[in-house]
């Protein structure tokens, strides 16, 4: 459990004596030019199917990231990483000796839930099998080959030594999965030569996959953009927004905006785009804010808070807030956040902390 530290620590720009270029002025659009309002409505469903589920203890009992992705027949495919898997005891604790995945599927068909993991019932493990010397935290997905195949971004993070804190962030993979059975179909190598994790989200639109990536520094996390024609992130080249234009060199790839959580969305909103993520410029932060831009490549402007989460505080951390598209109900979007906790045994103690929560936001223009 300690991606959600990795995911949510942050410092002031200045604190980290780092700076981002400065943005060109916004284009045109309604996206930008209405001064948005947000109401939200907490608790959206699938949060409660998800609880009724881990519940049981019969699979899937709690997990981060938290991505959707459609699948055909009706399908959705649930992507998380660090997963606990059941049993529960009856006083909604789980046992010490409960198995614990760095990632996992939950496949949802209407109210139907079913857990998906490498190994075997009695034995399971990672979807993608750990390396010698670490693990694969899953991000963005999406289906590609007319949804044959289902793609994960998954990044390696290798152990530097034998403390708790003792790993880094080495390198971005592809996982390709068969989007019917599951099953792991390749496992290939993607740009990983600027610092960037090419995991926070990916975007489809007129004609490209956008990839955004988080430059993660730790003390400040900057959001960087990639894109690739087509639905193919094996595919080259790749091109990477330089903060004026497009170039092949990943060295070349501009800070785009401070303050991203690693895990995020960028949307179609209006005329324009909308960015959703956990404020990082603040430690251990509640607040989930909103981005507007005409272009999706930025620059990101008149952000506005779309909830705080009522869960920070304590022990008790929220990480990752994104939007999940393909599940609006007009201009409400669902959006989900992760929930942890710094002190482990708590998730032991209490199996319903380590589960993602769910909120409708409607976007309105203010009047």
């Amino acid at each position: 459990m300690s991606r959600p530290l990795v995911a949510v620590v942050a410092l002031s720009l200045t604190a980290a004596g780092l700076a981002v270029p400065a943005a060109a002025s916004p284009s045109s659009c309604s996206a930008v030019q209405t001064n948005w309002t947000a109401q939200t409505t907490p608790h959206a469903a699938p949060e409660g199917l998800l609880n009724a589920y881990s519940d049981t203890g019969k699979g899937w009992t709690g997990a981060d990231s938290t991505y959707s992705v459609p699948l055909p027949g009706g399908r959705t495919a649930w992507v998380f990483s660090d997963t606990f898997l059941g049993p529960v005891n009856p006083d909604g604790s789980r046992p010490k000796t409960t198995p614990f995945l760095n990632n996992s599927f939950v496949i949802q068909q209407g109210s139907r839930l079913k857990t998906v993991t490498g190994g075997t019932a009695t034995n399971p493990t990672a979807l993608v099998p750990p390396p010698s010397n670490g693990w694969y935290w899953f991000g963005a997905a999406q289906t590609s080959h007319a949804g044959r195949d289902l793609d994960v971004v998954a990044l390696r993070f290798e152990k530097t030594g034998t403390g708790q804190w003792d790993w880094r962030w080495a390198s971005n993979y592809l996982a390709r999965f068969d989007s019917t059975t599951y099953k792991l179909k390749s496992l290939t190598p993607i740009p990983s030569g600027a610092n960037v994790q090419w995991s926070g989200w990916l975007l489809r639109d007129r004609g490209y996959t956008y990839v955004y990536g988080v430059e993660d520094l730790g003390a400040a996390k900057y959001q960087h953009v990639a894109r690739v024609r087509g639905d193919d992130l094996t595919a080259k080249p790749w091109e990477y927004w330089t903060g004026s234009g497009w170039s092949s060199d990943e060295t070349a790839s501009a800070r785009v905006l401070q303050g991203v959580a690693n895990e995020h969305s960028v949307t179609r909103w209006s005329d324009g785009y909308l960015l959703v993520t956990h404020d990082t410029n603040e430690l251990f932060s509640k607040r989930v804010l909103g981005y507007f831009s005409c272009s999706p490549t930025g620059p990101w402007v008149k952000p506005i808070e779309l909830y705080q989460t009522p869960e920070t505080g304590g022990n008790i951390i929220t990480y990752n807030s994104h939007d999940h598209p393909d599940l609006r109900r007009g201009t409400s979007l669902l959006v989900s956040y992760n929930v942890n906790s710094l002190v482990s045994d708590e998730l032991y103690g209490d199996v319903s902390i380590y589960r993602p929560r769910f909120v409708w936001v409607t976007l309105a223009a203010a009047k």
